[in-house]
Parts: C-alpha cells; structure tokens; sequence
C-alpha cells in the first residue's frame, strides 16, 4: 500500500515544480526580463509643419498653473494646463493647439522597441526636447495590440480583450476609434496613419460617452489614477492625467473619467495606461503625483510616451 501511495505523491510534487518554474518564467517575462528589438536611431516624420534602470524616482509638484505660447521657433501654437478638482480627484488638464500633426509625437524607452524596456517619463521627455509629455500605453507589458509611432509599423496582432479597439492619429491630426484586426497594419501606414495605441476602452466617441466604458466590470467602478488623451476640434487636443490611491485625490472610474472629457467638449476621448504609470510632465517637471506603490510619490518606468516637441533650433 505505501508504494500505490508514494509513487503519485512524487509525481505530483514534480508536476507541481514544472508548473511552478513555467509561472516563474512567465512572470519573469512579464515584469523583469528586458528583450531589446528596435533601436530608433530617428523619427521620421510623414509630414512637414510650419536612462535612468532605476524602477521609481522621487518627485516634487508645487505649482497649480501653466502656460506656454509659441515663439518663432516653436511647433505648437499654445499650451495651457489647469489642474481642478473633479468628483474628488486631482485632475491635470493640458490644452494643446497645434499647428502640425507632425509636432504630436511618441518616444520608447531608451529609443528601443521591445519587452519591458522601461524609462522613466521625465527621462524620455528631457532626451526627445519635449515641452509636454504624459506616459502612453505600455505596449511593452503585453505581446498583442496595434502599434504605430511616428508612422512606423512595429506591432499588428490583435488582442483578446473586452474592448479590442485602438486609437488611430491620421495624417491630418484627427483621431479615430479603429477595430483591431479589419485592416492590416500595413494599409494603415499606407493610408497615412501617423500614430496607434492599444489600451483602452474607448471614453468618448462622437462627443457622447462609450457604452464599452460601462461593460469593463470592476475596472470602470474603481477609482484609480487615469491618463487619456482626446480630440475637441482641428488639431486641437486634451490630454488629462488624474492622480488617485491617496487621502488628497481618490482618483475616477472610467465613467467618471469618460464624463470629464466630455464635459471638457471630446469629441473622441481614448484612455491609457493609468495607475502608478499616470504621469505629466510640462517644461522640466512632474507636475502631477503619481502613487506607484501606494507609500509614495514616485515616478514609475514605463514603456513610451506622448509628447508635444519643444523649441525646433
């Protein structure tokens, strides 16, 4: 009797080492191991127009407001940022008129495309002359979604989510909600396609709030700290970063959050990655505070950003 006994018991203890070394792997990959595959030596542009290894970084915000208009050598036409409270949130809300497209760009960590390549936002806005920048989808977490930079094609797999739609910016600077998977990537860039994000849901579409906001299940009724990005007219853009996980700001849900872009006049509000990632940065500085791990205000590593390009000399 004890040999029928200790014969499955031994068998299961190695079945349980090779499915705990498989999840090992797996979680290494997915939190750890960096796996370089492009080096971006430069942006390209589709059209004309008039780090740190370190996990987080201390900051420090004091300022409420801020403004910047264009000089003779800038890009953009204006940007102003207020900060508000919104349903018991810390909201930063950046308002940018551009005059180009072109001047709305994304930036990887360490100028690489690949798997957990992380820098910190305010590295990669200072080492790509960015006057605004906030951190984007963290593409490099996952192995599937759409994604388009600066009008280069590097991913095309269609992700298995509740909401597979990415967010699309033309080459007239018009954003549009796009449903992975019914045109290839490749007819993307060729129709002029000059950016993509897969995070999402949707929050805003025709200037009324997305009805996939209300199907994320727990996800839209916890309140966390969001990042979004939205159209509200002709090269005229919102991007909104909502601090959360403290006693000062609670942070939204994405209902909350849908409904502040459109209260804000989206015409097509998409959000990105937001929790501990959830970072603003505005001519040198962190201006928002972000909660990485809940004990602090701290930057986090992420994969990519968004950003407006500075002074052109």
């Amino acid at each position: 009797m004890s040999k029928l006994i200790k014969i499955p018991f031994l068998y299961a203890i190695a079945i349980s080492v090779f499915f705990s070394t498989i999840t090992g792997v797996v979680l290494l990959d997915a939190f750890v191991l960096s796996s370089a595959g492009i080096v971006i030596d430069e942006i390209p542009l589709i059209c004309d127009g008039d780090g740190n290894t370190n996990v987080t970084k201390d900051i420090e915000t004091s300022d409420t407001t801020y403004t910047e208009t264009a000089s003779s050598t800038t890009v953009y036409k204006s940007i102003k940022i207020n900060i508000e409270t919104y349903e018991g949130a810390t909201v930063y809300i950046a308002d940018i008129q551009l005059s180009s497209v072109s001047f709305l760009r994304t930036a990887f960590a360490k100028d690489t495309y690949g798997r957990n390549i992380r820098e910190y936002t305010s590295t990669m806005a200072e080492n790509n002359n960015a006057v605004l920048a906030i951190n984007g989808d963290f593409y490099g977490y996952r192995s599937a979604g759409l994604v388009i930079r600066n009008g280069v094609l590097y991913r095309d797999v269609k992700r298995a989510a509740p909401d597979t739609r990415s967010l699309l910016i033309d080459k007239d600077g018009n954003l549009e909600i796009f449903e992975e998977g019914s045109e290839t990537g490749q007819q993307l860039i060729d129709r002029g396609v000059f950016q993509a994000w897969s995070f999402g849901p949707v929050l805003v579409e025709n200037s009324e709030l997305s009805p996939s906001v209300s199907n994320q299940n727990w996800v839209s009724s916890s309140r966390n700290p969001r990042v979004g990005i939205a159209q509200i007219g002709p090269l005229h853009y919102l991007f909104i970063v909502v601090d959360g996980r403290s006693t000062i700001s609670r942070g939204l849900t994405l209902v909350q959050f849908s409904q502040l872009f459109k209260d804000k006049g989206a015409i097509t509000a998409y959000n990105l990655d937001g929790g501990g990632s959830a970072t603003i940065w505005f001519n040198g500085k962190v201006i928002n505070k972000p909660t990485y791990d809940g004990a602090g205000v701290y930057e986090r590593g992420v994969s990519d950003i968004v950003y407006i390009i500075g002074d052109t000399k």
